[in-house]
């Protein structure tokens, strides 16, 4: 994972997980190497950059419960 930093010319998209009530969204964009997120309420934060790899990772814990 890298630094969080500015959002360049990501093109991020609203995660499908997020919830359609609240206004509690984290976005995700795909990157050459990987995948960034931000959260969409402080997108003037930056992101956090994950690489191929990690994000992998990542989804496969989510999808089998263990995060």
């Amino acid at each position: 994972m890298t630094d969080l930093s500015p959002n360049d010319d990501l093109r991020f998209r609203k995660s499908g997980y997020s919830g359609s009530v609240t206004q509690n969204c984290v976005e995700v964009a795909d990157t050459p190497v990987g995948s960034a997120v931000r959260d969409s309420q402080n997108r003037g934060l930056g992101h956090l950059a994950f690489d191929a790899a990690e994000w992998r990772a990542f989804l496969d814990d989510v999808k089998h419960g263990r995060l």
